[in-house]
């Protein structure tokens, strides 16, 4: 368990960040940002993903008046191009085709920001993942679902049938499902404790 002194608020609708935080026993609200996911062509994708995590934390910090606001960004990238959330299921199907038989690289930003110092960390991690080659008939059965329309690429690994599309990763699962986890834990725990917001942790 984390434990601390000040309010801990999630910036991000996503479930699956969510139920990572609780994963490591962290007590949180939810106040999804609504800063626009637009990616700089000028910046690398770690750029990327670091800014817009800061800047959805940024977003929700400045109505609170105490507490460490969390954001987070993903996106994936292959041949260098960024393939955030799909805008249509067309545009999803297409995606889930550039990544088929492939292998591309997924990179996860997180931010912390302390509403009161106004003090921040910031960081990314990155995965490559592999596709098996997929059918048409795969692709436009799971794109019918729904399911990856809230997806960077268009798929999900955890609690997701897009699951069975990844044959291989290299790197940490985590940071494909939405956080990198241990950094993540490490990082929190150093930057609440230098605060003293830390009451104890695992």
């Amino acid at each position: 368990m984390i434990i601390t002194t000040v309010p801990i608020i999630l910036a991000s609708q996503s479930p699956r960040r969510a139920h990572l935080l609780r994963q490591i026993g962290l007590t949180f609200t939810i106040q999804p940002s609504s800063v626009a996911e637009e990616i700089n062509s000028i910046h690398t994708s770690e750029e990327n993903v670091r800014r817009l995590s800061l800047h959805k934390a940024e977003d929700i910090a400045q109505w609170h008046e105490q507490g460490i606001v969390i954001g987070s960004d993903t996106i994936v990238v292959i041949d260098g191009k960024v393939l955030g959330k799909p805008s249509s299921r067309n545009e999803a199907e297409q995606m889930l085709g550039m990544l088929s038989g492939r292998t591309h690289t997924v990179f996860t930003g997180f931010a912390l920001v302390d509403v009161k110092t106004k003090k921040s960390y910031i960081d990314c991690e990155h995965t490559d993942v592999s596709f098996r080659v997929l059918s048409e008939k795969e692709i436009s059965d799971y794109v019918a679902t729904g399911s990856p329309m809230d997806k960077a690429g268009s798929y999900g690994i955890q609690d997701d049938f897009g699951a069975v599309f990844v044959e291989k990763i290299v790197g940490d699962y985590y940071t494909v499902v939405g956080f990198p986890l241990s950094k993540f834990y490490l990082a929190f725990t150093k930057f609440a404790g230098q605060l003293g917001y830390l009451k104890g942790s695992l």
